[in-house]
């Protein structure tokens, strides 16, 4: 983490860790870069955004940044995170800027640049723009050379028609539960359903600014059960606030994490022989069942550290086909850049359909470890790697994992402050009784 940038862009507090301010300044810094490295530079960025309050104040901000320094700028409004990626690789632009902060808490933002190719910027990338920032960019453009702001009719036409053309059969016959979560999905995702002959029944799509994620959504899954159960319906689909993200539930109620829908569309793909090397490449959080599974069918699991950018370097380095979390950030190599929330839940309606199974026979292919996730709300997360009573009780939990082929990860979270922790083995017990001494000594020590 750089710092500016976290794991997923730049985040925080609306208008206390992220404000007009600093919005400004990644405006300025964020245009140079992405002009300067262009290819084709056509002097242009298209901005998307989420539907939290503090969207179009910081969306003010980076227009006033990126015009400044020449480059015009175009403003999609309210939608996905994908559409961007695409729109950003599609038309005549230097990149694109996305306004979210995901699965956060309404009063959290976020900014995330796009590449003229529609990918998420690296490390180094990100490192260069905060340098700009900190040394600041001298050019102001003057007279007719400051940028301009425009739109575009409908940009969800383009994205959703493009997603479309990605599954080879329509949903009809499918009852599905889509909760948008109040977020950025809430027109796209039923409009794209819809339009493919789903029967849809849609929850939580009446932003207001403020209830964002609250009590919805993939991280909140208790209305999608109940609704699913409610309409008898084949399956319930969950987005995140910015729609990159998804999480499923079964006719049973019985929640489809990404490691489940990568096991399905995974092996889906294999059979139809669309799976590149027959590898789905995850991170060091996907359980250990999911490699289990792809290896009954002679399929192979590449493994990276956490995080949808290092999912994705992976993959393009070795034209791998699917990666992603057990969060549910999935990617389609194939028809994206990036995570796809929409994607995802139309890739997993297609397995389902064309299996002619329940989603719930589907899903119990996968034998999961008993995995415990937890998390410890702290003040110091800087400190996790340098504080010895920490590493000790990590070192000796490790062990003692270790020795029963079970595997423990504890890590400092890149958006939230945070230290979440991971334990996973055969004995849940063992686990149980493994977790709370750890969690102990971080809220002691980082408190």
């Amino acid at each position: 983490m750089g710092k500016y940038f976290g794991t997923d862009g730049v985040r925080g507090k609306a208008n206390v860790e992220l404000g007009p301010d600093l919005a400004y300044k990644l405006g300025r810094a964020g245009a140079t870069y992405l002009l300067e490295r262009s290819e084709q530079p056509f002097g242009k960025m298209v901005i998307g955004r989420d539907t939290r309050i503090s969207g179009p104040m910081l969306e003010a901000a980076l227009v006033a940044g990126i015009t400044s320094v020449g480059v015009d700028v175009i403003l999609l409004g309210v939608v996905p995170t994908p559409t961007v990626a695409y729109l950003s690789q599609l038309s005549e632009v230097d990149g694109g800027v996305m306004i979210s902060a995901s699965h956060n808490p309404f009063g959290d933002n976020g900014i995330k640049f796009f590449d003229s190719q529609g990918y998420k910027l690296m490390d180094e990338m990100e490192a260069e723009i905060e340098a700009l920032i900190d040394e600041g960019v001298e050019h102001f453009a003057i007279d007719e050379n400051i940028g301009r702001i425009g739109d575009i009719d409908e940009p969800l036409r383009v994205y959703i028609d493009h997603l479309k053309n990605a599954i080879s059969c329509d949903l009809s016959g499918l009852k599905v539960v889509l909760d948008c979560a109040n977020g950025a999905a809430f027109e796209a995702a039923p409009m794209l359903l819809q339009e493919l002959g789903a029967d849809v029944v849609v929850l939580h799509a009446k932003p207001d600014g403020i209830n964002i994620n609250t009590q919805c959504g993939s991280t909140h899954l208790d209305d999608l059960q109940k609704e699913v159960l409610a309409h008898k319906a084949d399956v319930g689909i969950a987005h995140d606030g910015d729609a990159d993200r998804m999480i499923a539930v079964d006719e049973k109620g019985q929640v489809i994490n990404g490691d489940v829908v990568m096991g399905i569309c995974g092996l889906h793909m294999m059979r139809k022989g669309h799976l590149n090397q027959n590898t789905v490449v995850v991170t060091n959080y996907s359980n250990l069942g999911l490699k289990e599974l792809f290896e009954e069918y002679d399929g192979t699991v590449s493994v990276t550290q956490n995080g949808d950018r290092y999912v994705l370097e992976r993959m393009l380095e070795n034209g791998y086909s699917l990666g992603g979390e057990q969060s549910g950030h999935i990617i389609f190599l194939d028809h994206t850049t990036t995570g796809d929330g929409l994607l995802s839940a139309i890739k997993l309606l297609e397995s389902l359909k064309e299996s002619k199974k329940k989603l719930s026979e589907l899903g119990d292919q996968l034998k999961p470890w008993p995995q415990l996730n937890d998390k410890v709300r702290v003040k110091q997360k800087e400190e996790l790697k340098s504080n010895h009573l920490i590493q000790e009780v990590i070192r000796a939990a490790e062990e003692r994992l270790q020795a029963e082929g079970g595997r423990l990860l504890v890590r400092a979270s890149g958006t939230e402050p945070v230290i979440r922790v991971m334990l996973e083995g055969k004995d849940l017990e063992r686990l149980e009784a493994e977790m709370e001494p750890i969690k102990e000594v971080i809220n002691r020590e980082l408190n």
